[in-house]
């Protein structure tokens, strides 16, 4: 029998009270996606595990966090592991920091007119607005978005993924990506 988000919300609200057993199915049901979404950003299978150990420690920790109103109990779930994922890249660059290959990477950057302080605040203006554009959109359709565009899943997988009718994913992606656009284009940028 397929895990449904309700079997996970609940569970969720099971840990949040340090309920071990549900803790337990929160693993099982989750944990081989949520390793693949640390892999595929890592590309090392130890450090994904080891990023998957953490991000299930914060879920220990902080269940009483989720709201199921921001999001689906596998989007937030995903999001802690990518979120700790990111940070696990960026911090094996700082721990290289004095090593010479970063200090030609450094000066290949400082002629990189890409990391220039007008583009790089120029990058985070954008950011803001598609942060803004997506914040429009409905719970679903931000969930569904988030499982094509970050965890790379088809419509059939998706659906599956969140206990939904197919019909219903394709129309929340469909609808989605149409406010996604026209949200975009009212705040000055054009799609590519």
């Amino acid at each position: 029998m397929a895990t449904t988000n309700d079997d996970l919300a609940r569970w969720l609200a099971r840990v949040a009270l340090r309920d071990r057993a549900a803790f337990e199915q929160v693993y099982r049901a989750t944990s081989a996606h949520l390793l693949s979404v640390a892999f595929r950003i890592l590309n090392q299978r130890e450090r994904a595990e080891e990023i998957l150990q953490e991000a299930f420690m914060n879920v220990w920790h902080n269940a009483a966090s989720y709201n199921a109103n921001v999001a689906s109990p596998m989007t937030w779930l995903i999001n802690i592991v990518r979120n700790k994922a990111i940070d696990a890249l960026r911090s094996g660059k700082t721990e290289r920091g004095s090593t010479v290959e970063l200090d030609d990477e450094a000066m290949q950057i400082a002629a990189d007119e890409s990391q220039q302080p007008h583009r790089l605040l120029e990058e985070q203006l954008r950011r803001l607005k598609i942060d803004g554009c997506m914040s429009e959109l409905t719970a679903q359709q931000r969930q569904a978005l988030a499982l094509a565009y970050y965890s790379g899943l088809v419509h059939t997988e998706i659906a599956a993924s969140i206990g939904a009718p197919l019909g219903t994913v394709k129309a929340w992606v469909r609808r989605g990506l149409d406010k996604l656009k026209g949200c975009l284009e009212a705040a000055g940028m054009a799609p590519a």
